[in-house]
């Protein structure tokens, strides 16, 4: 067992901060800042990047080398004065990351994820997409440029990461002398604002000294307002993460002439169409959920993330154990579990369907493990059969897909 990914038991630990955040939250009478629905978004979300990068973490550590080896400008020794450079180094490459991102249409589509949910707690830090990471990291490439160490950046890539997990909380208010050096819960909660004077500001994910020198930065002045100018106002998994993708490709469609299709890829989401997401929406969500009724049972619900963080955990500790086979039948069931998970919330009809998808792939797993490939049709057929003589669809929608009205 030389090889288990001890990481994976930073997903427990993250787990049990949320925890702990929702009970001092409670106790503190707070409580109304954390939403279900948010938080079931949140984390479902930040599941399919862990998994997701499971397979890509390899890649980027190999890059990482590769630059190193081939371009590396510096070579820059491994002395305890270097890991202070280095993390000045990590966050000023963030800045720039983190404000391009903002900036510049297809970034923004990879980050605008992260500022979806209208609430502010720790979960909020889990919403980083797949696409994002693999920005991210593209940034990152500067590092090894510089003349860093591989091995280096890694290591206070996770520092760094760790840092920004706990800026996300409206627990922690403002820390005096801290904020004229640190990025803090407070300046943070203001760059997840939509308020007008709190936009495009505190870029910084550790340090605040490039939001002032670059003059972005801006302290607390009131309760922020969470969340986009516009929001998507949908828990769906898949149009959180591709709605603004295809705003993109609809803007992209309407011009005419390379600059203005250049534009719109390379252009400030400002200036985007404000008119081209309510027309997709239409499109897309006519069965929108009702903001006054809520899916009934979240035992249910919470039984298929509990198993989607298991699944995950098992998988981070013992992913170079797996054959691919393991891998993907993992990396399918949690995808379809957490669509599904979105789609409870978002009350769509078709989530039976999904459900049979799902449990044909469990069969499918099994039966590939004891070399029973050829008899998959067995439970299909049982499936098909059962909906015929019994109607599971409508028992299906009857007994599960409850609903029940909002009370405040």
């Amino acid at each position: 067992m030389e090889h288990i990914n001890y990481l994976a038991f930073a997903i427990p630990a993250f787990f049990i901060f949320l925890y702990l955040e929702y009970a001092l939250a409670v106790h503190l009478k707070k409580g109304h800042l954390f939403k279900y629905e948010s938080s079931v978004s949140n984390v479902s979300i930040g599941i399919a990047e862990r998994l997701l990068n499971l397979f890509i973490a390899a890649s980027f550590y190999e890059l990482f080398n590769y630059v190193y080896k081939n371009y590396a400008v510096f070579n820059i020794p491994n002395t305890w004065w270097v890991w202070v450079l280095l993390i000045l180094a990590t966050d000023l490459v963030w800045y720039w990351y983190h404000r391009l991102g903002h900036q510049v249409n297809f970034l923004w589509a990879a980050h605008i994820v992260h500022h979806q949910s209208e609430e502010f707690n720790l979960s909020v830090s889990a919403r980083i997409t797949a696409f994002q990471a693999l920005i991210r990291n593209i940034f990152w490439c500067a590092l090894p440029f510089v003349g860093f160490h591989p091995v280096m950046v890694i290591t206070i890539l996770t520092v760094h990461g760790a840092y920004s997990f706990f800026t996300h909380t409206q627990l922690i208010g403002k820390l005096g002398w801290l904020e004229h050096i640190l990025i803090t819960p407070s300046l943070h909660g203001v760059h997840h604002a939509s308020d007008e004077k709190y936009l495009d500001k505190n870029y910084g994910d550790v340090f605040v000294f490039w939001d002032k020198l670059f003059g972005t930065f801006q302290r607390e002045e009131g309760a922020p307002k969470y969340g986009l100018t516009h929001p998507i106002k949908s828990y769906s998994f898949l149009w959180q993460h591709f709605h603004y993708y295809f705003e993109l490709i609809e803007a992209f469609k309407r011009e005419n002439g390379i600059k203005n299709k250049w534009k719109v890829v390379f252009g400030n989401p400002a200036l985007l169409n404000q008119d081209i997401r309510p027309l997709l929406e239409k499109r897309f969500l006519q069965h929108k959920s009702n903001d006054q009724y809520r899916f009934k049972f979240k035992k249910y619900l919470n039984g298929q993330l509990i198993v989607c963080v298991a699944f995950l955990t098992f998988t981070t500790a013992f992913f170079s154990y797996l054959d691919l086979a393991d891998k993907l039948f993992i990396l399918l069931f949690i995808l379809l579990t957490l669509i599904n998970c979105g789609a409870l919330l978002e009350q769509r009809k078709w989530i039976y369907y999904l459900e049979c998808l799902r449990l044909i792939l469990v069969f499918s797993y099994v039966f590939l493990k004891f070399d029973l490939l050829g008899l998959i049709f067995i439970p299909t057929l049982i499936l098909i059969l059962l909906e015929r003589a019994f109607s599971l669809s409508n028992v299906y929608r009857n007994y599960v897909l409850q609903y029940e009205k909002v009370t405040n």
